[in-house]
């Protein structure tokens, strides 16, 4: 996607945009000589995760705009406040604002500890009301003022709640945002959109949660900062109140090829979704999508003949390239539990609880049980679709696509 200059003198205020899909958005602004407000907490090197506020202005100035970082917190209204008042006092106003800013937690109810629960709703939806409430005096008086919140369509199909209910509330709140101040503004002739991502997004947090192998099946943050691009050079008094999905914008905008966003060429059609949006959204309702594309359910003793399978072919190089034991809870028409011992000896396998204590426990429905290990489902996609829950050990249970990827031809 091409720069065209339209965004040249414009203020834009990102929340987050130290690094990931707030930094990227704020590069591709600054390439069009755009002013850029960085307003996010890491004033300090974070110990795992690259990127500060003023590594990322440094960025934003060699690549042509003008800078500046600001520390803040958007939980609180007087850091945000002033934030905004430093953005006016140095660039003489804002004309737009990308809420960005986000936190997660993939944790069911009874896993969820009230500070984190605070923690996602005070940062993504009470922060995106607050920091669209306070910009607002001063997006008023742009000629083509912008609001755009990095939040999902809202769905309300009870699967995109049932895993991680606190999250998707807190997801969307930045949505419900959309939903009203589309309307609530457009007498004013502001703007206000959502972009999500079609697939998982490699960031440095994507990258510490499951590890380099998980960037192949993703797509780089660039694709959302073309798409916001395209968003906010619109007419805003015409493009307001859409819930906008990354590829589709790029591909409406005449971009043919979508293989150079992806982190991996080779693998650019084997993406995993991102959440909230399934196999084909914008086609059918998202619940049971995928389901629906399965097989049907499996006759009774699939999973015990699947197992029986796995035995025959374990060995001592998977073991040795592995190192882990797996538990399996599955539910469904086949329930039971069942193990995978890939740290001993030659590999074991069989009904019941482990030997030894599981580096990771996974719980699934028996069919997409047996489709994960059919090569029709993969373990990091049906996680991300809260198809597979997984406690314990992250990194370990991802190892399982590298081995159904070696038994798959065996099976």
């Amino acid at each position: 996607m091409i720069n065209t200059g339209k965004l040249a003198g414009q203020t834009i205020f990102i929340t987050g945009a130290s690094r990931g899909i707030g930094k990227a958005i704020a590069l591709k602004a600054a390439k069009d000589g755009a002013n850029v407000v960085i307003a996010a907490k890491t004033a300090t090197p974070h110990p795992k995760l690259p990127g500060t506020i003023y590594t990322a202005a440094e960025e934003v100035e060699k690549a042509g705009g003008k800078s500046l970082p600001c520390v803040v917190d958007i939980r609180d209204e007087v850091q945000v406040r002033k934030a905004v008042e430093e953005a006016v006092q140095k660039f003489g106003g804002i004309d737009i604002l990308v809420n960005n800013a986000s936190a997660i937690s993939l944790t069911r109810t009874p896993d969820t500890d009230m500070k984190r629960y605070d923690l996602m709703h005070n940062v993504n939806t009470r922060g995106t009301f607050l920091v669209s409430k306070e910009c607002l005096p001063y997006l008023k008086k742009s000629k083509n003022p912008h609001i755009l919140n990095l939040s999902p369509p809202l769905n309300m199909q009870p699967h995109w709640f049932q895993n991680h209910v606190a999250y998707t509330m807190a997801k969307y709140g930045m949505s419900m945002c959309v939903l009203g101040m589309h309307e609530e503004f457009r007498p004013l002739g502001i703007a206000v959109n959502a972009l999500w991502p079609r697939t998982a997004i490699h960031t440095a947090a994507m990258e510490m949660l499951g590890g380099k192998e998980a960037a192949r099946q993703c797509r780089k943050p660039e694709i959302c900062a073309d798409a916001a691009y395209v968003i906010l050079t619109k007419d805003s008094k015409t493009t307001t109140g859409n819930f906008f999905i990354d590829d589709e914008v790029l591909k409406a905008a005449g971009v043919k090829d979508l293989t150079q966003y992806a982190c991996d060429p080779t693998n650019a059609n084997n993406l995993m979704p991102d959440f909230f949006l399934g196999d084909n959204v914008g086609t059918e309702a998202v619940q049971g999508a995928s389901d629906r594309q399965n097989a049907p359910s499996e006759p009774q003793g699939e999973v015990g003949k699947l197992f029986k399978a796995i035995e025959g072919n374990l060995s001592p190089d998977s073991v040795s390239k592995t190192q882990a034991v797996f538990a399996f809870v599955v539910t469904g028409d086949e329930a039971g539990k069942w193990y995978i011992d890939l740290k001993t000896g030659k590999g074991s396998c069989g009904q019941g609880d482990p030997p030894t204590p599981a580096d990771a426990t996974l719980t699934m429905d028996s069919k997409n049980f047996f489709n994960m290990f059919a090569g029709k489902l993969k373990p990091a996609t049906a996680y991300m679709m809260g198809k597979l829950k997984i406690k314990g050990n992250l990194q370990q249970a991802m190892k399982l696509e590298k081995l159904m990827s070696s038994l798959k031809s065996k099976l």
